[in-house]
């Protein structure tokens, strides 16, 4: 997937307001989705201020993603977190009321394929099989017997078992998501701008932000504050005096590639025990992996730099060994992204802080963050509305586990 930047720039000028009820640091993926359930809910009235500091979007998690979609979690409610947002995308015109500039986003259902290379991962996997089709999902636990008769391409020397679901699993063109988002929020009142909340001001009691200053001088009022600043989360949380967010960026790297010997059907998203992981890509394929554990320290939010050697020494051998057909490959683009790695317990962090009542998380995806964007943006304007969540219980993301010291883990993590 390649990353459209919007249509149009966001505005230069200072924002229009003094204050403002809500006011969003960062207007990516999960900024514009809230804005937008915001706007959209007639219960609401209020001003919205997003506040982006790369205008372009060039430099943020939302224009690296690789736009996946899965249900294969090992907790259900990220399991129908991810079924509401492959309904969301199934039925994108309708939920934008029908706009007929608003584009169809298909969801390409070639599923995902966890491959366990031993019994313990086959256990943890026939466990979440469990979990997932107790939420409805399709996923099926399968033999290497069963894998090799639908996917015979593949190498399975010691692998024991794997998991594939073929429903609504697979990438989605997200970049639309976003930009229609973007734009009918705005359209609808939030104002956005080109700008930096660079700090915060907290009332004397020190149980609420008061008003963010912005890198150009001003001085904002607000109602609430959203952290939807991805990768960058812990620091707009320090301008708040909260220093126990844990979230840091962690790099991904992303390959497409061609194959001078193309499969004869589409391949799943597969996660191989090498921790390399790949699926089609139209006509070519997309690759994908982290650095090894004992190499993934967390980088500053403007390290982008590329590990040109992964693709030679560690992504085309496993690529070759568990697909003995991609002998011969031809590498097209390659980018470094960031996850918002969650160091705590590898989930979303939603809802207000503690003591800081009216400052909000939306943070810490760990690389889920486009699929779970329609339902956790949901969410979080629900928060901001009524204190509660109403349409899907998000409560197992709340922040309050963080300083309870109660990791509620997601172990489906690549």
């Amino acid at each position: 997937m390649t990353f459209a930047p919007p249509a149009s720039a966001l505005p230069a000028e200072p924002p229009q307001r003094r204050r403002y009820d809500v006011v969003i640091v960062g207007g990516a993926m999960y900024g514009s989705s809230i804005a937008w359930w915001l706007t959209r809910n007639p219960d609401f009235d209020g001003s919205v201020l997003v506040v982006e500091r790369n205008p372009s979007y060039e430099f943020c998690s939302t224009a690296h993603t690789n736009s996946c979609m899965r249900q294969q979690f090992s907790s259900a409610v990220n399991v129908r977190v991810s079924q509401f947002a492959a309904d969301f995308v199934k039925n994108f015109r309708a939920w934008m009321d029908d706009d007929p500039r608003v584009p169809d986003v298909a969801l390409v259902s070639t599923g995902y394929m966890y491959l366990a290379d031993s019994e313990t991962f086959a256990a943890a996997l026939r466990e979440a099989q469990r979990v997932q089709a107790a939420c409805g999902a399709g996923t099926r636990h399968m033999t290497p017997a069963e894998i090799a008769a639908e996917y015979p391409f593949y190498n399975l020397d010691g692998i024991v078992a794997a998991n594939h679901n073929p429903v609504d699993e697979g990438f989605f063109e997200g970049a639309t998501l976003f930009e229609w988002w973007r734009r009918t929020a705005r359209e609808r009142g939030a104002e956005y701008v080109a700008n930096e909340v660079v700090a915060m001001t907290l009332n004397p009691a020190g149980t609420a932000v008061d008003g963010v200053t912005l890198k150009s001088g001003e001085r904002i009022a607000c109602g609430t504050v959203v952290n939807a600043s991805g990768p960058r989360a812990a620091r707009t949380a320090r301008m708040a005096g909260i220093d126990d967010l844990p979230v840091e960026p962690r790099k991904r790297y992303s390959f497409v590639f061609a194959a001078e010997r193309p499969l004869d059907r589409p391949l799943p998203l597969t996660i191989d025990p090498s921790g390399v992981h790949a699926r089609s890509d139209g006509a070519d394929y997309l690759a994908g992996c982290a650095p090894l554990p004992d190499a993934d320290p967390p980088v500053d939010p403007d390290d982008f730099v590329e590990d040109h050697s992964l693709w030679e020494n560690r992504v085309w051998p496993a690529l070759m060994d568990r697909i003995p057909q991609f002998d011969a490959l031809k590498l097209r683009n390659s980018w470094a992204g960031h996850y918002a790695y969650n160091t705590f317990d590898h989930n979303a962090i939603l809802g207000p802080h503690t003591t800081v009542a009216n400052f909000l998380f939306a943070n810490g995806f760990t690389g889920h963050g486009f699929q779970q964007s329609p339902a956790m943006g949901r969410g979080t304007a629900e928060w901001i509305l009524y204190g509660a969540f109403r349409t899907l219980d998000l409560s197992p993301f709340l922040y309050r586990r963080i300083p309870e010291g109660r990791p509620f883990v997601e172990s489906a993590v690549i």
